[in-house]
C-alpha cells in the first residue's frame, strides 16, 4: 500500500487513511506494509521482495493526466505526481513477479492507465453518463451510503462472488474511458460506466473496482467476499513463493 503526499502547517506529511488498512487485517488476514512515495520508484523491488500481493487504495487527489495523453481539465483538484508513479512501478511490478492486485477507486484508475487506457476526467460532464460525485458537505455516513446498483458481466467469477448485481456507494468525479491492454470490464453501473475490471491473461488475482468496499467492510457482505478473496490469493502466492524457496534449497 503506498501513502500519499500532505502538507501540513508547512510539513509534508506521508498519509494513508486507516479505513482502507482495516479490512487488509480484519477480513484478509495479511499485515499491510506502507510504501512512502516521496522518495521515489528506486526501492520498489526491495518493497515487492517482501509482499505477497499488491493493494492500491483510493486518495482524494487525481492523477496526472500527462500520463495517459491529456491536458488536465480539472486544476482545481490535487495531484500527487509522486505517488502516481511509485504506483505505476507497483503495477508493472505485481504482475511480473505474479503478485495478487486489488485497485479501489483511483487504485482501479491506476491500474487502467498502467496498461495505456485513459479516464473521463469529468465523468459529470458526459452527456451519457450519471454524476457519481459524493456530497463533500455531507457527513461521512452519508456521502458512503448505497448510491445506485451495478451490474456483473453474465458468467465473469465477479457475478459468481458477488452474484449478478449489487447496490454500492459512489464516490469519484473520474472513472473509465477507454480501457487498457489486456484489461476487460467485469461490471457496469447503471449509466454503462466501467464498475470493475481485471486482467484475464494474468495468471494471478486481479481486481480493481470503482466503489469503497473499504468503507465499514465488516458490515457489508459483499466487502467481506472481496477482501477475503485477495487475501486468499496473497496466502495461495506466499505459499508458492515458499516451495520455491525450498525447491532451491534442495
Amino acid at each position: 500500500m503506498s501513502m500519499g503526499q500532505q502538507d501540513r502547517n508547512g510539513h509534508a506529511y506521508q498519509v494513508m487513511t486507516h479505513k482502507y488498512m482495516q479490512p487488509v487485517v480484519d477480513i484478509s488476514d495479511c499485515i499491510p506494509l506502507l510504501i512512502p512515495t516521496c522518495f521515489g520508484v528506486a526501492d520498489i523491488e526491495q518493497y515487492l521482495d517482501m509482499a505477497d500481493g499488491v493493494y492500491l487504495s483510493g486518495a482524494a487527489s487525481n492523477i496526472d493526466p500527462a500520463l495517459y495523453g491529456q491536458e488536465n481539465l480539472t486544476p482545481e483538484k490535487k495531484q500527487d505526481l509522486a505517488r502516481d508513479l511509485v504506483d505505476l512501478a507497483l503495477i508493472k511490478g505485481a504482475v511480473a513477479r505474479g503478485l495478487p492486485l486489488l485497485g479501489i477507486c483511483r487504485g482501479m484508475q491506476e491500474m487502467n492507465i498502467a496498461f495505456g487506457g485513459d479516464l473521463y476526467q469529468k465523468v459529470y460532464d458526459q452527456e451519457h453518463l450519471d454524476d457519481h460525485r459524493e456530497d463533500p458537505d455531507t457527513p461521512p455516513e452519508v456521502q458512503y451510503g448505497e448510491s445506485h446498483s451495478i451490474t456483473m458481466v453474465e458468467g465473469s467469477w465477479l457475478q459468481k462472488l458477488l452474484g449478478g448485481s449489487i447496490t454500492v456507494n459512489s464516490l469519484h468525479g473520474q472513472g473509465i474511458n477507454n480501457l487498457g491492454k489486456g484489461v476487460e470490464p467485469l461490471a457496469y453501473a447503471e449509466d454503462g460506466l466501467v464498475e470493475a475490471i481485471h486482467l484475464p491473461a494474468l495468471t494471478q488475482f486481479t481486481l480493481g473496482v470503482q466503489w469503497h468496499p473499504e468503507w465499514k467492510a465488516m458490515e457489508n457482505p459483499d466487502s467481506i467476499k472481496i477482501f477475503k478473496a485477495f487475501g486468499e490469493a496473497c496466502r495461495r502466492r506466499a505459499g508458492n513463493d515458499q516451495d520455491l524457496r525450498i525447491d532451491k534449497a534442495s
